[in-house]
């Protein structure tokens, strides 16, 4: 048990340098372009990127996840599957590509940048090669080759972070970034504007895929028609889920500008898109640390399906993941007075008190991740759609019910509403079909602990030196309270260390 967690933590490590440390310089980026660029200018990015969410679902299919369940099926294949899906994925690429250059003007009118039709060009195509490369680093995780999953991965982020610096830095004219050299003369385009940033995505998605193109070798022109429904009969409920996991995830920020724009007129309510984007960046190192934790955790999960003690490693690794991230709450909450200047503009800082809402629904999304292994082992895919499509219904209602009086706040709460609903009722149903002796009192106690800790500090009348000072020492508080608690624990994985080194 104590080797299995070692390997999920050296793996998360691994598929950190792409998830969280890479995702985390993209983060780098938010004072760039929240320098440069006012809450309604920004709340086109966040709005556009919100849609893309949604395309990014759609172009996969579903099929990340079916492809990790059929090639560890004893009945089938694993090439003819890497074959089938690769091919498939060839087929659908090309096809969106057709969409995307006949439909460009429909597409923009639709969803209200009739104006503006070249970010529909620019980011549908960063989505088109984003899914192109999808299956073949799905590949490389399944090969338990990280090191190279990560290096594709950490080169394309680097091209994007690249590309921003140049063109918001160094080419776009502003008081903030004082732009006024030789690039700028010869290569600013004023009629672009935020859309700099949506070009930099697609030359970085486009050089993923550059180096993902060769497992195209291995994809089959003749597709396996019966591998391919029953490989879609699993994944389908799983894009279903995934679609309505970003409406829980990401539609908050077009209701926001649907619900407001009447009331507030267009700038105003993409200021308010953009503030609130902005601001939740603030609970990014949460999302980061799942987004790793999912990649290294969900092919390990099914590999341990087989062994006798597999519950017990689902028990173990879920109770550590609420440890971190209780950790993880505890740190952006302390220090927040630090994390809210990588938001340039004070403008943007009223929005701060949704942060903790933020980061613990977060919390719970990643909880129900680990939750979800009971529908994913057990073939039951629909329900994991069933679970989303209820959270869905709760991000719609609430967020027309509190934005109109709450403004982006409502949008906040009705986040952490539709989680913890899924969350609650995952646990419920996986009780049913896979049940799990999940350690309830000890996740809870973290997750409340944290809490805690936090409203005691911000209680306590300090500010400045004195107050980083106190919450310095909640923080060690917090972890030596943490380390003591699971002892036990530690110390078998530090024997079973001690041993493998012997």
């Amino acid at each position: 048990m104590a080797s299995l967690l070692k390997k999920l933590a050296g793996q998360t490590a691994v598929y950190g340098l792409s998830g969280m440390i890479g995702r985390f310089l993209n983060y780098l980026l938010v004072p760039l372009h929240t320098a440069q660029f006012v809450p309604a200018q920004y709340g086109v990015v966040s709005d556009v990127y919100a849609l893309a969410a949604f395309g990014a679902v759609l172009l996969t299919w579903g099929l990340e996840t079916g492809f990790f369940r059929f090639t560890n099926k004893q009945d089938v294949n694993p090439e003819k599957v890497t074959k089938t899906v690769l091919g498939f994925m060839l087929y659908s690429g090309l096809l969106f590509t057709a969409l995307l250059l006949f439909f460009t003007q429909p597409i923009a009118d639709a969803l209200l940048y009739p104006n503006n039709p070249e970010y529909i060009i620019w980011m549908g195509f960063a989505l088109i090669f984003d899914a192109t490369a999808a299956i073949p680093l799905a590949r490389l995780r399944l090969l338990n080759k990280p090191v190279r999953f990560a290096a594709i991965q950490l080169l394309s982020i680097s091209v994007n972070i690249s590309l921003n610096v140049l063109f918001i830095g160094f080419i776009i004219p502003g008081e903030e970034t004082g732009n006024t050299g030789y690039l700028t003369q010869l290569l600013y385009n004023p009629e672009i504007g935020v859309g700099y940033i949506f070009i930099a995505n697609m030359i970085a998605s486009g050089v993923k895929l550059l180096f993902t193109l060769p497992a195209y070798s291995k994809a089959s022109l003749l597709l396996d028609k019966k591998l391919l429904k029953e490989l879609f009969i699993y994944s389908t409920p799983l894009m279903l889920a995934g679609f309505a996991g970003m409406i829980n995830e990401i539609l908050d920020r077009r209701l926001i500008r649907i619900i407001l724009q009447p009331v507030l007129g267009e700038e105003g309510a993409l200021a308010q898109v953009g503030i609130y984007g902005a601001v939740y960046k603030l609970s990014i190192i949460i999302t980061l640390f799942i987004q790793a934790f999912r990649y290294a955790a969900e092919p390990l999960f099914f590999s341990q399906s087989l062994k006798s003690d597999a519950k017990k490693s689902y028990v173990l690794i879920t109770k550590w993941f609420m440890i971190v991230v209780a950790f993880v709450f505890l740190l952006i909450m302390l220090y927040i007075d630090f994390f809210k200047h990588f938001i340039a503009q004070s403008t943007y800082h009223e929005g701060l008190h949704i942060v903790p809402i933020l980061l613990t629904a977060n919390i719970f999304l990643g909880l129900s991740y680990n939750l979800s292994v009971w529908y994913k082992l057990t073939g039951k895919t629909h329900y994991g759609a069933y679970l989303a499509v209820f959270g869905a219904a709760i991000t719609i209602a609430l967020n027309f019910l509190l934005v109109p009086s709450m403004g982006y706040t409502g949008s906040a709460y009705a986040t952490l509403a539709a989680y913890g609903g899924i969350c609650i009722a995952s646990y419920l149903l996986g009780q049913k079909y896979y049940p799990v002796s999940y350690n309830l009192k000890s996740m809870s106690a973290y997750l409340s602990g944290a809490w805690l800790v936090y409203l005691v500090s911000t209680v306590i009348p300090v500010t400045g030196f004195m107050k980083y000072s106190i919450n310095t020492l909640l923080f060690i508080t917090f972890a030596v309270v943490s380390f003591w608690s699971e002892r036990h624990t530690i110390s078998k994985l530090l024997t079973k260390k001690h041993t493998d080194e012997s």
